[in-house]
């Protein structure tokens, strides 16, 4: 008789830490992959035959950046950049500041700013800027998670993994002080009941 393959064990809907913190599932892995090989197929589909340039902004969108990478068919190269907006803590100062610039121009190519999540949109509204300068040839938004609710600054992704409700988020590169990043689906996070947990 034919050996059944062994199940993977699913990952558990919720996790209680020692230091109180918790995490609750919101998007699994799979569906995480499945929807980044859709828009990678997207991009494709509207750019045929262009080479793309993807600028990937550090720390967070690392994990989606190299997904979506490589589910773009053709000529795809990327760059990084750097920028500071939130402290060691779940609060946005709301300022933002460039940390890290970019290896190679952008001035006539196409690219694609990649971003792990859209939430206030200050972020995006100033590298948007500062690329606008630079002369590419075409610019597109792709962001992993969209989070409208917490919108201040009037900018739109023009691929969106999944749009999401008003709670703070971690895992597949978004983080609490730091922490969290290498989960592999998006979580929610709950703080201690002395701690506030605030965006």
């Amino acid at each position: 008789m034919p050996r059944k393959s062994a199940k993977k064990p699913k990952a558990p809907a919720s996790v209680e830490f020692p230091n109180g913190e918790k995490i609750r599932i919101l998007i699994t892995r799979e569906r995480i992959q499945k929807r980044i090989a859709e828009m990678g197929q997207q991009i494709r589909a509207e750019f045929p035959g262009e080479p793309l340039h993807l600028v990937g902004v550090l720390k967070g969108a690392v994990f989606f950046l190299s997904d979506l990478a490589r589910s773009i068919p053709g000529d795809v190269s990327f760059d990084m950049i750097a920028v500071s907006s939130y402290g060691k803590n779940s609060q946005s100062s709301g300022q933002v500041k460039l940390t890290r610039d970019l290896d190679s121009s952008i001035e006539n190519r196409t690219i694609i700013v990649v971003e792990d999540i859209l939430d206030t949109g200050l972020t995006l509204r100033y590298l948007l800027r500062i690329f606008e300068q630079r002369k590419p040839k075409q610019m597109r938004v792709a962001v992993l998670l969209d989070k409208p609710e917490r919108r201040v600054a009037p900018v739109q992704a023009h691929y969106v993994g999944f749009k999401i409700p008003n709670e703070f988020v971690v895992g597949f590169g978004l983080d609490y002080a730091e922490r969290y990043r290498n989960l592999p689906d998006v979580a929610v996070l709950t703080l201690p009941d002395n701690h506030a947990i605030r965006h």
